[in-house]
């Protein structure tokens, strides 16, 4: 695990314990079990990015402060120049980087995605908003309910994430942006 994915769940344990919030009450308030929470908070297990945004509404603040350690400081535009994103986490298959980390109150979360067929494959996945997918490169199958769609460069989707869903890289390692709005 990067250095930095395994200062996430110190932040977020130091903020739940100044909001005085308890191991347990914070597992029923992100509806997950205890025994997942913890894990979560120890750094044994990633944290999926729909669980990430559900400890921030908790703890009341930005995930870019659990992911960052800095609060969000752009009002009006914010730039990431290419390559210099920041990590989100090590979700099995997917290596995701934020794209506008360092604007305030922003309502939809925009990430470059890189996907490899030979890593493991990604399990479903299921949150509120919305997302869409927009390949940049290779080949991307995404599962959304019980259909499958094949999308290759410059092809996207729009769809519900409250379905279960996945994306898996077809025959190669592929890119491919995804815009989140919870």
């Amino acid at each position: 695990m990067h250095e930095e994915l395994k200062q996430i769940p110190a932040r977020i344990r130091e903020l739940r314990e100044i909001l005085n919030i308890g191991v347990s009450d914070m597992a029923r308030m992100v509806e997950v079990p205890l025994e997942t929470y913890e894990k979560y908070e120890s750094g044994e297990q990633d944290i999926p990015i729909s669980m990430l945004y559900k400890i921030a509404a908790v703890l009341h603040t930005d995930m870019t402060v659990l992911i960052t350690g800095d609060s969000p400081r752009m009002e009006q535009a914010s730039v990431v120049r290419a390559g210099t994103g920041v990590d989100v986490e090590r979700f099995p298959g997917y290596d995701f980087s934020s794209l506008a980390y360092n604007f305030k109150g922003r309502v939809m979360e925009p990430l470059l995605v890189n996907i490899d067929p030979s890593k493991e494959t990604p399990p479903l996945a299921v949150h509120g908003g919305q997302e869409f997918n927009y390949v940049l490169k290779g080949t991307v199958k995404v599962a959304v309910g019980s259909r499958e769609y094949v999308l290759n460069e410059g092809d996207c989707i729009y769809f519900d994430p409250q379905l279960p869903h996945s994306q898996t890289a077809v025959g190669a390692p592929a890119t491919f942006l995804t815009v989140i709005q919870e």
